[in-house]
């Protein structure tokens, strides 16, 4: 069965039409419908065994009418049902507060992103998925008999998705991913460890990913856990792509969008053009790279993406905005200059869109390492590969207390042994002033806020501290 109907990307075109024809008859001149339909199937894997097999799709449509500088929102699934969502959008407009300066964004010609969709993850099916799952469980079983995959599953998915605007913006597209999530435990001598590891991709992926292999490296690497002593001072901490992404995710992001700067709800506000991080780190946002997860011609709201400086050379020189949010901080008077720099995202049809990041880059001009490496660099400290808890970090403050059980300790540049847990702690602001190597392995990661996270293993010098169990 093919994954989506040939007219999958028609059919949302031509709802997007019916209710912009329905618009203009009631006389709203400014709207905005946004339409998203996906498709997929997914198999689980539980015990070793696989579990569950199961496909299906979900989708509807967003409406934003504007009116005087006021907006409101509403989503609909029937197009039969397009009027109640219109007038639904228009009363809440009419009781919403009015932002000066506030317009919808017009049309703008966008260069085409190539390397979001393929043809072959189309065509996968059930039976694909069960091969593919079938030849996971015996890979790990080959690299170490004790292990087993104990959850973890394999999905494809095909989003088509279009807007289509007053302002003349009218586009639409189809992307594809392929994501695979492995939980491998080792269970011996009255000890279990585990690791989680994952791959996705807008490609196909080769049957069995690398992240495999990564989980049955670290269930083995955390056995037999030493005793240290407990001591809560600094530590150089190695985090590795899988363990760093997760706090960067809550706490980076948010520190850049525009309209966090301007109400000083971030660690960086009153600080642009100043040094904020180490002078050889850089973050840059780009929603045009090939390929990229969270990649696309145009934003949120129809505007063409653009490849966003946000730090460069330790300094503050960018934040991220959508249009409503520029147009509202001017308004509220917190800044005096603001415009959308592509950045606007929406969590699917029915929400309207927020800045927000699409591809964000850490990098350094400095020399990166390979694991070894940045072990000889770090020379004593602690290896983290992942942690619990760091949806609980602060954005505002960049403080943060997460546990991991996933830790090893490093003396004399070389990992003794696994800690059977440990507490980790610090401020993600701090941490990355002085003293941050990063290593040559870029992983895309998945985030709690917005966009992907493209990061290295980064060893961090100060700031953190560790608490042994």
């Amino acid at each position: 069965m093919i994954l989506l109907p040939n007219d999958a990307l028609d059919r949302l075109q031509d709802g997007c039409k019916s209710i912009a024809d329905r618009c203009n008859s009631l006389g709203i001149t400014s709207w905005e419908i946004v339409a998203s339909q996906s498709y997929g199937h997914q198999i689980d894997i539980e015990g070793g065994k696989i579990s569950l097999a199961a496909g299906g799709g979900e989708g509807g449509y967003g409406i934003r009418i504007l009116e005087d500088g006021k907006f409101g929102f509403a989503y609909l699934v029937d197009v039969n049902s397009a009027d109640k969502a219109i007038n639904s959008a228009l009363s809440i407009a009419r009781m919403s507060p009015s932002i000066d300066g506030f317009v919808l964004p017009y049309e703008q010609s966008a260069k085409q992103v190539s390397g979001l969709y393929d043809k072959s993850i189309i065509e996968m099916d059930s039976e694909d998925l069960l091969t593919q799952a079938d030849a996971i469980i015996s890979e790990v079983a080959s690299l170490d008999k004790r292990a087993i995959v104990t959850g973890g599953g394999i999905g494809v998915s095909a989003n088509a998705s279009s807007i289509l605007t007053s302002e003349g913006i009218e586009s639409g597209g189809i992307t594809t991913s392929h994501g695979v999530g492995v939980q491998v435990s080792i269970e011996e001598d009255e000890q279990l460890t585990s690791s989680w590891q994952s791959n996705s991709s807008r490609s196909k992926l080769i049957q069995v990913p690398n992240c495999v292999s990564r989980a049955v490296d670290w269930a083995k690497l955390t056995r037999d856990p030493i005793k240290i002593d407990s001591s809560l001072d600094e530590s150089p901490v190695l985090m590795t792509s899988e363990g760093f992404s997760p706090l960067f995710s809550v706490v980076v992001p948010n520190a850049i969008r525009g309209d966090k700067l301007a109400r000083a709800e971030s660690f960086w506000s009153g600080k642009m053009n100043q040094s904020v991080i180490a002078k050889d780190l850089n973050l840059v946002d780009d929603a045009t790279i090939v390929g990229g997860r969270s990649s696309g011609s145009r934003d949120g709201e129809g505007v063409p993406t653009r490849c966003n400086s946000l730090i460069k050379s330790g300094k503050l020189v960018g934040s991220l905005w959508s249009t409503r949010d520029a147009a509202q901080q001017i308004a509220e008077g917190r800044i005096d200059i603001a415009k959308t720099t592509g950045s606007a995202i929406r969590s699917g049809h029915q929400s309207p869109p927020i800045s927000g990041c699409s591809n964000l880059f850490l990098t350094s001009s400095n020399k990166s390492y390979d694991l070894d490496g940045l072990l000889q660099e770090m020379n004593e400290g602690y290896v983290v590969n992942s942690v619990m808890g760091a949806h609980t970090a602060n954005p505002t403050s960049g403080d943060f207390s997460v546990t991991t059980s996933s830790i090893l300790r490093v003396e004399n540049g070389e990992i003794i042994g696994s800690i059977k847990q440990a507490g980790l702690s610090g401020n993600m602001a701090k941490a990355l002033t002085e003293g941050v190597i990063l290593g040559d392995n870029v992983r895309p990661q998945g985030s709690y806020s917005s966009g992907t996270m493209y990061v290295p293993n980064v060893l961090i010098s100060q700031g953190l501290r560790v608490n042994p169990a």
